[in-house]
């Protein structure tokens, strides 16, 4: 049984999601950038829902819709959304993306962002719900960005976590649905590693792209300072 994960502000359970707490969904939660207070956000594929109670901390005015498909992880989401300071404004739907873009046709987000499943199905293990949280056919990249550019206001920012080595297949994909990648940061454990994660967010208009990079730890349990900067407001320890 997994313990309950404690942040500064809120705490998580997640001993009824298949995938747990992890660098990606913090620091995508804690990275997006914008230059706007977002109105409405739509968090796809919410899991635990860290990434939506991550944003409810840091944008106030904010009403926050999240999807998930897997019923465990969805009933555990609203718990963790009832649980936090910002259970007013937090609302979970239980659906598939496809499912949700297709039936809301009338509503436009200011801010849509997603930790998508985004491993190829070569080495699935016996357990589904794993398997659909971790597994890229159960949310194409080409349906999580087409529905986006669907949902997404026309100043709006979609921003997405995704392996490195498909950053470029990803800009493609995405460009087809007209939006444009408008900042990147790129992410690796420790400068003698190679790069693992990019962090995107894209835009429908770009004047140009700002690129940076981010490494996570000076050694073993020892972080940066560029890191701990990022999730101070969120990590207990940090």
């Amino acid at each position: 049984m997994s313990a309950p994960f404690q942040f500064k502000q809120f705490v998580v359970e997640q001993d009824r999601c298949a995938m747990k707490i992890g660098t990606d969904g913090v620091a995508l939660g804690a990275w997006i950038d914008l230059t706007y207070e977002p109105q409405n956000i739509l968090d796809v594929g919410t899991g635990t829902g860290v990434i939506s109670l991550i944003l409810a901390q840091r944008f106030g005015a904010s009403e926050i819709e999240a999807i998930e498909i897997d019923e465990d992880a969805y009933e555990q989401a609203i718990s963790n959304f009832e649980n936090s300071p910002w259970g007013d404004r937090l609302y979970a739907y239980h659906a598939s993306f496809q499912e949700f873009f297709q039936e809301v046709t009338d509503e436009k987000y200011d801010l849509i962002v997603s930790n998508p499943p985004f491993f190829f199905p070569t080495h699935k293990s016996k357990d589904k719900a794993r398997n659909q949280a971790r597994f890229e056919d159960a949310l194409p990249f080409k349906h999580l960005f087409y529905g986006a550019s669907k949902l997404l206001d026309e100043e709006g920012v979609f921003a997405v976590i995704i392996p490195y080595d498909q950053e470029e297949a990803v800009v493609s994909i995405a460009k087809e649905m007209y939006l444009l990648p408008s900042k990147i940061i790129r992410v690796k454990g420790n400068e003698s590693v190679l790069l693992k994660r990019s962090l995107i967010q894209f835009q429908f208009k770009v004047d140009k792209l700002h690129e940076d990079e981010l490494v996570l730890e000076k050694e073993r349990h020892v972080y940066t300072e560029e890191y701990m900067g990022l999730v101070k407001d969120f990590y207990l320890k940090l």
